[in-house]
């Protein structure tokens, strides 16, 4: 069976949440949920000064989930990566709505192992 990565990239987003990490642990705690991934330790998460632009880490037994953020562009760069694959999740929904995203680009890779 292959594995899915998805690559996200949204535009017009809200500043204040880009920077604000509540807004981006419950990004987190949703795909967690949606796609039924199992975090193998706490999502590592780093605010920058200044911009206050946000990276965020989490370590899965299925691969990672990453996420950067730029407040200053107003746009959010989100990578989900599955070693199966997962049903498709509404990412450009939740980007509008949790984020004031006004454009959202989603890839979606198939990763064969053989």
């Amino acid at each position: 069976m292959p594995g899915c990565e998805w690559l996200i990239e949204a535009h017009g987003c809200d500043a204040a949440s880009l920077a604000d990490p509540c807004t981006l642990r419950a990004l987190f705690a949703a795909l967690i949920a949606a796609l039924d991934l199992h975090p193998v330790a706490d999502a590592a998460w780093h605010q920058f000064p200044g911009s206050g632009g946000i990276t965020g880490l989490c370590l899965l037994a299925e691969s990672h989930l990453a996420c950067h953020t730029f407040p200053e562009f107003g746009s959010l760069c989100l990578n989900v990566f599955c070693c199966r694959e997962r049903p498709d999740w509404d990412f450009e929904e939740y980007l509008r709505q949790c984020f004031a995203a006004t454009r959202v680009v989603i890839r979606k890779l198939e990763r064969p192992y053989q």
